[in-house]
């Protein structure tokens, strides 16, 4: 069996993956408050863990892996969308949980086994707050229920921080209603306008990080083997997560292995609509960007680093893509996932190491392999492909060699440059060598703006 390694977080090293039971491997990642578009930081954790359920998936068989993903839609910036909008609640979640889907879609990500909302889960939510309180690592006050966070050793542990040091370097609230200044908020009052249900601390709402607690031990047990997210989430979502379920179910790690992606960029700055360069999902896809040309970028740098989207690298994926998929056109792919592949993507999630794989393959013309080593990176599969139908622009491709034939002798090469100006002004990267001319469409490439040239 292929070993798998995994830099856990918690122990702040790579380690061998041993799952609690091979037949059944469980993670659970933090999916989104579903409020609005999910922007591109968003979906670089959708892709790294869907790449992660593939690999578990193609070592374990895919009927032994529980894969669980959250939406949280019970959250004050749900309501604080419906104020502002006057639109119901419910409206909002559900129009906003079916866009995220369809995006995420889009990119390539499976559907998790389990795709659970918080709403569904407040009975069980309350029933493991009155356990934290009943074992004394909880309490109620004025309509509030707080975590004592100095009750439980270990806090601080998977961020690395002690409860003094987080004290120091941070903001934290401070209300009439805690016993320390690092308490938590398991569960909150809500009024009349804001949803609430009964609890046996009045009408109220849950405070977010008890929402993955409840529904993870529901699915996956007290101890499961994979927790993942972003690295934003570390501290406090997942320190605080571990705290409440060790406390409330008796264990020991909540999960043995703890992934967090890195943050993503835009053209070597951080992504804010103060700078201009804060894109959703969806923008990039209205832009013309295809989902599995979003998807090869983010693979190309290891989720471990800082993740930089930029056109240019947008631009190179799509020229590769469409060229790994002429030449799998047609092709079975190989009877299993090429080990150089899989052992790339089995250390760590390499997936820039599995990528330099595939391009070797291409550049071997061995397609069987590029496709099958492709396909456990969610590339080339067919969900993906109606965006790759070849334009034949091979037409055009003549007409610029032949123009060019005559302006080498004619010396007058204006014509050739009023036939590029219009093919990168319809999308298309223009190559021009001793060999000859080759054509590519790129994204936003649109043959309409080519109408009429070839009867000038």
């Amino acid at each position: 069996m292929t070993e798998i390694k995994l830099h856990n977080t918690l122990k702040r090293t790579k380690e061998v993956f041993q799952p609690i039971d091979p037949e059944n491997v469980r993670m659970y990642v933090c999916g989104p408050t579903v409020y609005d578009r999910a922007h591109i930081g968003n979906a670089r954790p959708v892709v790294v863990f869907d790449v992660l359920y593939r690999l578990l998936r193609e070592v374990y068989g895919a009927d032994h892996v529980t894969y669980v993903r959250n939406f949280t839609d019970v959250d004050d910036k749900i309501n604080a969308r419906a104020a502002e909008s006057g639109r119901a609640i419910s409206e909002i979640t559900a129009e906003t949980t079916q866009w995220y889907l369809d995006d995420m879609g889009a990119l390539g990500a499976m559907e998790p086994n389990h795709m659970p909302r918080a709403t569904q889960y407040i009975a069980q939510m309350i029933t493991m707050i009155e356990k934290l309180i009943a074992d004394g690592f909880a309490y109620a006050h004025e309509g509030h229920v707080l975590f004592r966070v100095r009750k439980y050793e270990d806090y601080g542990k998977l961020s690395g921080r002690s409860v003094d040091d987080m004290i120091a370097g941070a903001r934290v609230e401070v209300a009439s209603y805690k016993e320390d200044p690092m308490d938590f908020v398991l569960w909150k009052p809500s009024d009349d306008a804001t949803p609430g249900w009964d609890s046996p601390w009045g009408r109220g709402r849950p405070g977010w990080h008890i929402e993955c607690s409840a529904m993870s031990y529901e699915l996956l047990g007290a101890e499961f083997d994979i927790h993942g997210g972003g690295n934003d989430l570390m501290f406090p979502h997942h320190e605080n997560e571990i705290a409440q379920s060790c406390c409330a179910n008796g264990g020991k790690t909540m999960a043995n292995y703890w992934l967090h992606n890195e943050m993503l960029q835009v053209e070597g700055k951080k992504m804010s609509k103060s700078l201009g360069n804060f894109f959703t999902v969806r923008d990039l896809l209205d832009q013309g960007f295809a989902g599995e040309v979003i998807r090869f970028v983010f693979l190309s740098t290891h989720y471990g680093k800082p993740m930089d989207w930029t056109a240019k690298k947008a631009a190179e994926a799509e020229v590769t893509l469409r060229k790994w998929r002429a030449l799998t056109a047609g092709i079975e792919p190989a009877a299993s996932v090429p080990a150089k592949v899989l052992s790339c993507v089995a250390d760590d999630l390499n997936t820039a190491g599995a990528i330099a794989a595939l391009h070797g393959f291409a550049s071997a013309g061995d397609a069987a392999a590029l496709l099958a080593g492709a396909r456990v990176l969610g590339l080339l599969t067919d969900e993906l492909g109606d965006w790759a139908q070849s334009a034949d622009l091979s037409r055009y491709e003549t007409l610029l060699a032949e123009t060019r034939r005559e302006a080498m002798t004619s010396k007058d090469f204006s014509e050739v440059d009023r036939i590029k100006a219009a093919l990168v002004e319809a999308g298309v990267e223009v190559r021009m060598s001793k060999a000859g001319v080759e054509l590519l469409p790129v994204a936003g490439f649109d043959e309409t703006k080519l109408a009429g040239l070839l009867d000038e």
